[in-house]
């Protein structure tokens, strides 16, 4: 029996059956390449969920992560470290928001974001009925909370009663949302880019009119950049091309590239109108390794130049799957922005997943019928290239 096939019987044996994993046991990783334990070399177009923004075995981040280890880890948020004090500094000045919290994961800021909703409507009209407006085919996150706002009835039905107050609006068609406005409406939650959902950017004008809307109400406009933000789309946040702000922003992935770190940041209006101490709290969130790993991140972005980079390649990325649609009519559209890419088929994708991995390359689902790219954002032409040419073969055969 081969090494892997052990670890994966394993791990079988042992793991909480949650994840239909792919019989592959990654071992190391080097650009934007991934090796198995068997030496098998991958084209990586998936970067752990859009998550390894910067490629793998980045020397710099690497080095950084190793010293703070040698330093300090943890001592919970009743005392400051250095870390994460500079890295709300660096995330701040970025995002162009006034406070943030960090957390360890994107459901766990998507929590966060609810519940700075929900208490900055309570200190308005000491109401404990608000309602939140979301979006169909959207996804925020597995937890109770984050779970109530994801816009999949799939993933929620078996888990009921979910937070209550949740509305699903039409993402992109502003009649809904107005249709579901009303005087206990506190937030409108979506992503800047839908992921899960199939890849679907928001329309400008319909981010722009609900913004208006919720000036118009003090409603809170809630973004959704775990996926869509740290320059996948092509600027740092995805809502920063559309020139519409949010009060509330959530973050992870690429935040930590690999090192589970997410956040919720906000405006200083509704950071000074919504929770105080004793209202939320982490034991491990912005602890000093993970706040190091969100320095490093950003520190390799400016000297890599990483949303120029992308501003570059999207455009090929783009015409790459352009000419792959061309050419295999069970591709029926492509869409996406910057590098978060998708192409919709006429039938399941799982199949045509499976035999790009025969063939080293790694994608992911967005649908069942959806094919996601989120490749490191450090790819280059000549990645680009290689994915088209093994996925070309791939789509021949089916």
């Amino acid at each position: 029996m081969k090494k892997s096939e052990e670890i994966i019987k394993t791990g079988e044996n042992y793991f909480l059956n949650t994840y239909n994993r792919y019989p592959v046991v990654l071992d190391h990783g080097e650009g934007v390449y991934l090796y198995d334990i068997e030496g098998k070399r991958y084209l990586d177009f998936f970067a752990g969920i859009a998550v390894y923004a910067l490629g793998h075995g980045n020397r710099e981040f690497n080095e950084a992560l190793k010293g703070q280890i040698d330093r300090l880890l943890h001592t919970s948020n009743l005392f400051y470290n250095e870390p994460a004090s500079k890295a709300a500094e660096v995330f701040c000045r970025a995002s162009g928001m006034d406070r943030v919290f960090f957390t360890n994961s994107g459901t766990e800021a998507i929590e966060g974001a609810i519940k700075t909703a929900r208490k900055y409507a309570y200190l308005k009209d000491g109401g404990t009925d608000h309602e939140i407006i979301s979006m169909e085919h959207s996804f925020h996150g597995r937890s109770m909370g984050a779970l109530s706002v994801t816009g999949n009835p799939h993933y929620r039905e078996a888990f009921g009663p979910d937070i209550g107050n949740i509305r699903f609006a039409s993402f992109n068609d502003l009649d809904s949302v107005r249709k579901l406005v009303n005087d206990k409406t506190c937030a409108i939650i979506m992503e800047t880019v839908q992921g899960e959902g199939g890849v679907y950017p928001a329309d400008p004008d319909f981010l722009k009119e609900v913004r208006k809307l919720c000036d118009e109400r003090d409603i809170l406009l809630i973004l959704d950049e775990i996926q869509c933000g740290m320059g996948r789309t092509g600027s740092l946040f995805a809502w920063q091309s559309y020139g519409v702000k949010p009060d509330v922003m959530t973050s992870a992935k690429a935040l930590g590239c690999g090192v589970p770190v997410g956040a919720f940041a906000m405006t200083a209006k509704v950071a000074d109108h919504s929770l105080v101490p004793g209202d939320h709290g982490s034991t491990y969130g912005g602890n000093p390794f993970a706040a190091t790993a969100v320095l490093a991140v950003f520190e390799q972005y400016e000297k890599l130049g990483i949303v120029d980079h992308v501003r570059e390649v999207a455009p090929l990325l783009e015409q790459a799957l352009d000419e792959l649609k061309a050419s295999h009519a069970c591709i029926v559209d492509r869409r996406g922005k910057g590098l978060l890419q998708a192409l919709e088929l006429d039938r399941p994708v799982a199949g045509v997943i499976a035999d790009a991995r025969e063939e080293g390359l790694l994608l992911i689902s967005a649908g069942a019928n959806t094919l996601r790219f989120v490749p490191p954002l450090t790819i280059g032409r000549e990645d680009i290239q290689e994915m088209k040419k093994r996925l070309d073969k791939v789509l021949g055969k089916s």
